[in-house]
């Protein structure tokens, strides 16, 4: 996608202090590509562990993680605080026997007290497990939860609320293993966090520190597959450390010892993005990371917002869903539009691609308060991989996943009409926590890890001018008709084609003649679109004619453009029951599982496609 404003028009980009594209590009005799970057990638930090201590060592007075209080004003934890309670925690594991082999599980959100822990563990050379909070709260029957605890076998779990946390502890077999809460849980026998910061550090962490390699496991993240349940992705301080390198080997201008970087963060730590990539940065720069309460969801969004009134970031990162809650606010609040672009040097989103819409939108704001455009950015990964592409450079289209890391070298595969994404590089995993069979299953004869993801390029003339993420090639299928459906492409392009009506959305229509899709609505979208205040159900709302015809008129808009029949939507069906965590339909930082949704709703897809639909399908 490519936005449309005309640019001859419009003010100058702000500065990118990132280096211009520079890569080797071989495509070989089986129709494949080799892609690296020609740019060296520096110098690595041992490990997390010492990086804290040299920043401790070098800012101890400087902010490092700030919290808000229930009560409103925020609680900072100081660099040399960090290194400090992180110490004490080390040795409290290490006089309990824990080590390379007995993980810590960390059921908390992001927190302070959840940092220390994560911290801590690294020192005393134990691999920490955060969990999706999801698991412990919002599933009904913990069954991702069990199986976590299953296969790392912790001596330890800490949670930051017990009497939150209390019905996920009990729906695990604790035998032999110590809760830790900062406040305790009813009717479980719990350590207190505090007890553990009065320990004082000795030799041993010294030891355990001084025996960190690059190769020692540092964490255990979990992602599920199309078939649910999580597997367990090893996660050495190499991997960390050489994403922190590459993107310190793009830096275009040197740090400024002065400049405090100030960042915003409401993603979980229990994936790469926020709990690796975006906290390690921090780390790195020396900056201050304040959590967010807020998430991007209707009623939760004025938190984000609340915070945004008085921290200007640096860089702001974050899913396209919180782009267009943030550009709809800033375009009613100029105090709130101008805050936020006051330091800001670049923006990044991720997870799905930013419509142009949503680009040209947030060009104007930032025009409106600095005078120039901001440049977008993108990372794409995984969470076996970290981050392995970036834009960094300057441009005016959006989709990209930009070009290879330093140290990253791609291999693009053809299968079928797409290539295939593969990667190799000092980010990648070693493997999957007792699975030898996935981890044998997941890298090619050339020992490349194979993403499942499609990717083209822009030009394949002129490879430097990036990468094109081309869906998953797992989920793309065929019409009737023997026409392929790119359902990654054409699942953003409905997404924009309705906004802000749609929230996300599952493609439909192997061996069917037509494209159908299952979508998911913004509630106050749908009231906005519906007007009638005598309409008040979910059902009705979306069922209402103005609603109707809203999805009419962007589907015919969109099918006219859309070319042959793979890219047409010819019926839609907007749905009140949001996707189920328990039925693998959705991740907790807002993913869709296309196929797992489309196996769930079996009798909604026979709706869409019935001779004679139901009221609840729009025809176009």
């Amino acid at each position: 996608m490519t936005a449309t404003l005309a640019s001859k028009s419009l003010p100058p980009f702000k500065p990118l202090p990132m280096l211009p594209p520079k890569i080797y590009s071989q495509a070989r005799a089986d129709g494949s590509y080799i892609i690296r970057s020609l740019y060296d990638l520096g110098p690595m930090h041992r490990s997390i562990a010492h990086l804290l201590e040299e920043r401790a060592a070098q800012h101890p007075q400087r902010n490092f993680i700030a919290q808000r209080t229930p009560q409103g004003p925020w609680r900072f934890m100081t660099y040399g605080e960090a290194n400090q309670r992180a110490s004490a925690v080390a040795q409290s594991l290490l006089d309990r026997k824990l080590g390379p082999d007995a993980p810590l599980l960390i059921l908390s959100s992001n927190s302070i007290e959840h940092a220390v822990m994560m911290l801590g563990a690294m020192k005393a050379r134990v691999p920490v497990a955060p969990v999706s909070v999801a698991y412990s709260l919002f599933s009904q029957d913990h069954g991702k939860l069990r199986h976590v605890a299953h296969l790392t076998k912790p001596k330890m779990i800490f949670v930051d609320n017990g009497a939150l946390y209390a019905k996920a502890l009990k729906s695990l077999d604790l035998t032999g293993i110590e809760i830790v809460t900062v406040t305790p849980a009813p009717d479980l026998a719990s350590t207190s966090y505090d007890s553990l910061l009065q320990t004082n550090a000795g030799p041993a962490v010294r030891a355990a520190m001084d025996a960190i390699t690059h190769d020692t496991i540092a964490k255990y993240l979990f992602t599920s597959g199309s078939t649910g349940m999580p597997k367990g992705v090893v996660q050495t301080h190499l991997m960390m450390c050489a994403v922190v390198a590459a993107q310190e080997s793009l830096r275009a201008e040197p740090k400024d010892p002065d400049e405090i970087p100030e960042s915003l963060e409401w993603m979980p730590w229990n994936h790469i993005s926020a709990g690796n990539i975006g906290f390690n940065g921090n780390l790195n720069a020396g900056g201050t990371v304040y959590l967010d309460n807020g998430k991007p969801i209707p009623g939760m969004f004025d938190e984000t917002m609340r915070n945004l009134r008085e921290i200007s970031p640096l860089v702001f990162g974050s899913a396209p869903i919180a782009f267009a809650m943030l550009a709809e606010a800033m375009e009613r609040d100029d105090a709130l539009r101008d805050k936020f672009f006051a330091k800001l040097r670049y923006m990044g989103y991720g997870g799905a691609t930013l419509s142009d819409d949503l680009y040209e939108r947030m060009q104007a704001l930032a025009i409106k308060s600095t005078g120039h455009r901001i440049a977008l950015t993108t990372m794409y990964g995984a969470t076996e991989t970290q981050g392995i592409t970036v834009v960094h450079w300057i441009t005016e289209r959006v989709g990209l996943i930009g070009l290879p890391l330093p140290g990253i070298t791609l291999k693009l595969v053809p299968n079928g009409q797409k290539l295939e994404v593969r990667v190799k590089g000092p980010t990648v995993t070693p493997g999957y926590l007792n699975r030898p069979d996935l981890t044998q299953a997941a890298f090619d004869e050339e020992g490349f890890y194979k993403l499942g993801d499609a990717a083209k390029f822009v030009d394949p003339y002129e490879p430097a001018k990036g990468l094109i993420f081309d869906g998953r090639v797992t989920e793309d299928f065929k019409l009737s008709s023997g026409t392929w459906v790119s359902v990654g492409t054409l699942r953003a392009e409905v997404i924009a084609a309705l906004s802000p009506l749609v929230q996300d959305c599952v493609i439909a229509g192997l061996d069917k003649e037509f494209v159908g899709v299952l979508a998911w609505p913004n509630m106050g979208a749908a009231r906005e679109i519906c007007a009638d205040a005598n309409l008040a159900t979910p059902d009705e709302i979306l069922r209402s004619q103005a609603v109707i015809d809203f999805v009419r008129e962007g589907l015919r808009k969109h099918n006219k453009n859309a070319g042959g029949s793979s890219g047409k939507v010819m019926r839609l069906m907007l749905m009140s029951e949001p996707p189920s965590i328990d039925g693998h339909e959705i991740t907790d930082k807002g993913y869709v599982n296309q196929r797992a949704t489309l196996d769930r709703r079996a009798k909604l897809v026979e709706a869409l496609y019935a001779r004679v639909p139901p009221q609840d399908v729009i025809v176009v």
